[in-house]
């Protein structure tokens, strides 16, 4: 017995694939915030975390080359790849950065709700419109998307049956917002600075 466990390599079959794994978790997490910071116009950040991931991305490589006969490595990179996508994913969900449009279309009274998206200092844009079935009121609120939640409840409460829809915007300029987005938002855009649109 202790003739086996005495030729076992423990570095390249446990200790490496360890490694690999852990750090290919690192450098696909690190390249979906690289994308999510990309789409929101946060420029000065993702060549910073392009370095980094492409730095841990070859370091890795050059690993698995030197032990292409060795399977656990395989696995290890494939697995570190799926983990840290997921990884990624829930760091981008709970940074939840950037701001968020919310359009409400309704064909019944919406006071209420118009005063509890005030109350709550929201920001919000009338239009009346004219729908399939009739007259219909469109209104619009731009949050961040940490506040999408709340203000799904307030329209499941007070106007359940008018349809929204949610979508990613890059920028604004002025507006109404609550004072957690704009100190968040100020913040953010002081170090890294969004791109003004055209």
């Amino acid at each position: 017995m202790h003739s086996v466990f005495g030729t076992f390599d423990f570095y390249s079959w446990v200790t490496l694939p360890i490694i690999i794994f852990c750090s290919r978790i690192g450098d696909v997490s690190l390249g979906t915030l690289r994308h999510v910071f990309m789409s929101k116009g946060f420029k000065k950040i993702v060549p910073i975390l392009g370095f980094f991931e492409v730095l841990i991305w070859i370091v890795v490589v050059a690993q698995v080359m030197k032990n292409l006969n060795n399977v656990a490595c395989y696995f290890a990179w494939a697995g570190g790849f799926a983990t840290g996508t997921f990884v990624g994913l829930q760091i981008e969900e709970r940074l939840a950065l950037g701001l968020q449009v919310i359009r409400i279309i309704t064909n019944q009274n919406c006071d209420e709700l118009l005063l509890a998206l005030k109350r709550e200092n929201h920001g919000v844009t009338l239009v009346d419109a004219k729908g399939s079935v009739g007259p219909v009121l469109m209104v619009f609120t731009i949050i961040k998307r940490k506040n999408v939640q709340s203000v799904v409840k307030l329209i499941q409460q007070y106007n359940p049956s008018a349809f929204y829809s949610i979508e990613d915007i890059k920028n604004t300029n002025q507006g109404v917002f609550t004072e957690s987005n704009a100190g968040s938002m100020a913040s953010i855009r002081k170090l890294f600075p969004l791109r003004k649109g055209k």
